[in-house]
């Protein structure tokens, strides 16, 4: 931007965004100056507010459990269109993430993990994992970018964990958003001592909660840009670690049983802040005009919350790891109360956003959902298809008596997963094993049914294939010297214990 683009920025738009900390970028200043306004009165051009809770498992909200007390969440629900069947695109953070913000599975982005692909020890590690992708390119197409080239004004608050600053991938403004996959620099509660929320310590009392300052920001947003389309990213690090009590709402948990109090006051406490936008939108008028999707982003820690009847937990892709709450609210377009069961999965929201816009997609990047509005507005069904998950990285385990996977040493193996209707496959990359479950009679995934039906298992086997083939995704098959394989009675090899020894 020229001299004069950057003194018309400033006389422009500046007064009704001066409520809002912007972040410094030249290229969220050249975003906003030279994004088109259209008008939030015309009704193609609704607000979205996306809100993504972190770590949150299926069974963690009031509507799914009696342990936990989510009356915002829970009033989504009544207000809006629940999905029984729902998935997240990968079982852990920025993988997640990374699929729902491009549109696009894990193998074209190559985000599969968080940090290193080689979790865990080495010698417990049968392959040499694929190379992990860390964030987004910054030439990725994401899904705030395409909005915001379409007018919409574009917030993040919280969690962003895609690249060090989210104003370089399609937001206006960031709110407390980097690299941080959890919530560094102070935890919680404010004062902050690094990181983008230390700008804050001194704005907010002692002992504010993130989710309290995220809640005031988004309510200063939404009142500058309340006559403009806006796209809010409300990302949480609630409920991720480390766990920190919340004073006045931990003390009613600490006598349930199997509740842990903790956790349990830092997802009320989330839904408090949810309530406080709900709230907002009710005071400016702007909830009829506004679509809301609540989700989390994989399924709940296992040593925190339990998600029986499904197993495991984050991190593993069995069922406790990766279906997520979906609740999705549009009135007027959407019946309160109403329920689908069709299964559904996070880059499904991309092209959902862009419906709910009116926006086409990008020419430039091929997206692998499909669009919900015809579920959400109940006028026509989707064509069964399926879908896919790939894991060609290793994932150690913390809770090893807890995470119920296969192994003590990882909550999951390089491998690919996918669901067809009631049948889900999983896919072992180390020796080739094959699972196959019927989701309907056995959600738990406890009886493997490969040999029962072989002709099932062996036609997901060629779909998963021929999925791998399409989507260039990478199958690990290099032996790993470091290796030590454990004999029948469990013990390391004599000769590979040496190895060790040696190495030390």
């Amino acid at each position: 931007m020229n001299a004069i683009g950057k003194w018309c920025f400033l006389f422009v738009w500046l007064p009704s965004l001066l409520q809002i900390p912007v972040a410094k970028s030249q290229a969220a200043d050249s975003a906003v100056a030279e994004s088109p306004v259209r008008e939030s009165g015309d009704a193609a051009t609704p607000n979205i507010i996306y809100i993504n809770a972190d770590d949150l498992g299926v069974m963690d909200v009031g509507f799914n459990s009696d342990r936990y007390h989510t009356p915002n969440i829970d009033r989504l629900r009544a207000e809006g269109m629940l999905f029984t069947n729902a998935y997240a695109p990968a079982a852990n953070c920025a993988p997640s993430r990374a699929c729902v913000m491009s549109g696009q599975y894990g193998p074209r982005h190559g985000v599969y993990t968080v940090g290193s692909s080689e979790r865990g020890k080495s010698r417990d590690r049968k392959l040499i994992p694929t190379h992990n992708t860390i964030h987004l390119a910054n030439d990725d197409v994401t899904l705030p970018a395409v909005l915001q080239d379409a007018g919409y004004q574009t917030i993040h608050l919280g969690k962003w964990h895609l690249g060090p600053d989210p104003t370089q991938q399609g937001f206006h403004v960031n709110i407390g958003g980097d690299t941080s996959g959890s919530p560094s620099g102070g935890g919680y509660f404010s004062p902050f001592k690094s990181g983008p929320m230390k700008r804050f310590s001194d704005q907010y009392p002692a002992k504010t909660h993130r989710v309290d300052i995220f809640a005031d920001q988004a309510i200063r947003f939404m009142r500058a840009n309340q006559t403009k389309p806006f796209f809010m990213h409300m990302a949480y690090y609630s409920v991720h670690t480390g766990i920190e009590p919340v004073p006045g709402l931990v003390e009613k948990y600490q006598d349930k049983e199997n509740v842990h109090a903790a956790y349990a006051s830092m997802v009320e406490k989330m839904d408090q802040g949810i309530g406080k936008i709900l709230d907002e939108l009710d005071s400016l008028n702007l909830t009829d005009e506004t679509f809301v999707l609540f989700c989390s982003d994989n399924g709940g820690v296992r040593a925190l919350s339990d998600q029986t009847p499904y197993r495991s937990g984050k991190g593993s892709y069995f069922e406790g790891g990766i279906r997520e709450p979906l609740v999705v609210r549009w009135p007027g377009k959407i019946t309160p109360g109403s329920t689908s069961d069709v299964p559904v999965i996070g880059v499904d929201f991309f092209p959902t956003f862009l419906d709910v816009a009116g926006v086409k997609s990008p020419s430039a990047q091929q997206l692998d959902g499909v669009s919900l509005m015809p579920l959400l507005t109940q006028t026509g069904d989707l064509a069964e298809r399926a879908l896919y998950w790939h894991f060609p990285v290793y994932l150690q385990s913390y809770a090893r008596e807890r995470d119920d996977s296969h192994d003590p040493l990882f909550r999951t193996r390089p491998g690919s997963a996918m669901r067809l209707g009631k049948w889900k496959l999983h896919e072992y990359f180390e020796d080739g094993r094959l699972e196959l479950y019927d989701l309907e009679a056995d959600i738990g995934e406890r009886r493997n049914l490969a040999d029962r039906y072989p002709e099932k298992t062996a036609q997901l086997h060629t779909m998963i294939k021929r999925w791998r083939q399409e989507t260039v995704a990478p199958v690990p098959t290099q032996l790993n010297p470091d290796y030590m394989a454990a004999d029948t009675g469990g013990k390391q090899k004599t000769k590979n214990r040496k190895t060790e020894k040696a190495s030390r």
